[in-house]
């Protein structure tokens, strides 16, 4: 088995290990094993995408009902210039360039 030495420990860390491994009926040695294996066991354990972890936070929080601002708008194709002039050759209209603004006010 392999050997290490942790030099320049706080003081109160040292306290605090001592009291976990007294609650936890172990030496502190054996506290600090344990610490270590749980700590290297968690970093294989593969995560979910942010997006799934931020869910998760929010996920007891309670909502009964649906967010009406989000509900019910349709999605929109975007018009990009080549779009535009194409259906402009189509309609029989002149193509004159336009700028397309966005309905997300502010995050154009």
């Amino acid at each position: 088995m392999a050997q290490f030495v942790v030099r320049n420990i706080e003081n109160a860390v040292k306290l605090r290990l001592q009291r976990r491994a007294t609650q936890n009926g172990r030496s502190m040695e054996e506290e600090v094993r344990d610490i270590l294996r749980s700590a290297t066991n968690e970093e294989n354990v593969r995560s979910s995408g942010v997006g799934t972890e931020i869910a998760s936070l929010f996920s007891k929080v309670g909502l009964v009902s649906d967010i009406p601002e989000l509900r019910g708008h349709g999605i929109e194709p975007v018009e990009f210039e080549e779009n535009a002039v194409q259906a402009s050759k189509g309609r029989g209209q002149p193509h004159r360039p336009r700028r397309i603004m966005s309905k997300n006010k502010g995050l154009d």
